[in-house]
C-alpha cells in the first residue's frame, strides 16, 4: 500500500506533467489557429461572433391622439408639443416606444 506522502508526490508530478502538456498543445492549437485565420482571412467577428449591445429604448410618456405622434420626454420637444401645455398629452401609464 502506498503512503500518503507518496501518493502526495505522485500527485504533484502528474500535475507538473499536465501542466507541461496543457502548454505544449495549448501552444500548438494557437499556432493552428492562427494559420488558419491568416489562409481564410477570417475577422475577429466571424471567429468569435458578439451582437452588439442592445440599448432598452425609453418609454413613451407623451402622445399626441391628433396625429399619433408619441415622445419619450427625452431630448428636444417635437414640434408638435413644443410651447404646450405637457400635461394635456401625458400618458397615464408610459407606453412601449
Amino acid at each position: 500500500m502506498t503512503s500518503y506522502q507518496q501518493l502526495l508526490s505522485q500527485k504533484d508530478e502528474l500535475d507538473r506533467l499536465i501542466a507541461q502538456a496543457r502548454k505544449t498543445e495549448s501552444a500548438s492549437a494557437l499556432a493552428s489557429v492562427r494559420q488558419l485565420v491568416k489562409e481564410f482571412g477570417f475577422t475577429a467577428q466571424q471567429v468569435f461572433p458578439w451582437e452588439a449591445e442592445k440599448k432598452a429604448k425609453a418609454p413613451v410618456k407623451y402622445y399626441d391622439p391628433n396625429t399619433g405622434s408619441k415622445w419619450t420626454g427625452r431630448g428636444k420637444p417635437p414640434k408638435w408639443i413644443a410651447g404646450k401645455d405637457y400635461a394635456q398629452f401625458l400618458l397615464a401609464e408610459p407606453m412601449a416606444a
